[in-house]
């Protein structure tokens, strides 16, 4: 285990086998004043988890004890922190099952350092759930939603969504700038029946860009990860 920084830092688990990528990790983030703890294996970083309560877990997949799929389901049975997949499995179909199976973000290697402070920083906010802090009002540049009146303006002018156009923007809000995949924002907007209707989501998110961003086909908020799912932008 690495030697921890200043106490009010927050601190991050490193799952990783490989030295190598260890030594890089944990130079880029205490170079940045996070605490970091470090496993080589899937069962150590459980047990890190679970004892030393971290506020990130940055995970590769290809453990030698177990699979790093493994390894988010055990840690979605009881904790809910932010899980940052690292993984060289860069195909669509691995990044896909690794978002369904409770991970909130993918970095396929290799990454720089920039990109993997970025995304510390998304996972690291805490944007109140929808149903527990509705009075709070979130913003983000010209962005401004009210989740009490269920109102949305983009600079002074009011926006009018439809239900879903409303729901589908605050579940989005609510995964703070995490990646949602395809699959996640169809089951918490439509149900879990409707998981497999991908055409609902393009035409309503199409819908969505049109009223919040002033160049939809660039869109400023709502940021597109390909065949995958979208995000919030975070700033």
């Amino acid at each position: 285990m690495a030697k921890l920084n200043e106490p009010q830092f927050s601190t991050i688990l490193i799952i990783e086998d490989e030295p190598e990528i260890r030594r890089f990790l944990r130079a880029s983030l205490l170079g940045n004043d996070y605490r970091v703890l470090e496993a080589a294996t899937g069962a150590d970083g459980l047990q890190y988890a679970k004892h030393e309560k971290p506020a990130i877990a940055l995970l590769d997949l290809g453990l030698p004890d177990m699979d790093g799929l493994t390894v988010i389901r055990k840690l979605r049975t009881w904790s809910s922190i932010p899980i940052i997949v690292l993984s060289a499995r860069g195909n669509e179909a691995d990044k896909i099952k690794a978002l369904d199976e409770g991970a909130d973000d993918y970095l396929t290697k290799p990454f720089g350092v920039g990109e993997l402070l970025a995304r510390v920083r998304v996972a690291l906010r805490r944007v109140p759930d929808q149903d527990t802090a509705t009075d709070d009002p979130f913003v983000l540049g010209e962005l401004y939603i009210d989740f009490g009146r269920h109102q949305v303006f983009v600079g002074e002018n009011e926006v009018h969504l439809t239900p879903i156009e409303h729901r589908l923007l605050v579940t989005l809000v609510r995964h703070g700038g995490r990646l949602v995949t395809h699959r996640q924002l169809l089951k918490e907007v439509w149900g879990p029946d409707s998981v497999f209707e991908t055409h609902y989501l393009r035409v309503y998110m199409a819908h969505l860009r049109r009223k919040i961003e002033s160049s939809p086909s660039r869109p400023r908020y709502l940021l597109t990860e390909p065949g995958i799912g979208y995000r919030l932008a975070s700033e």
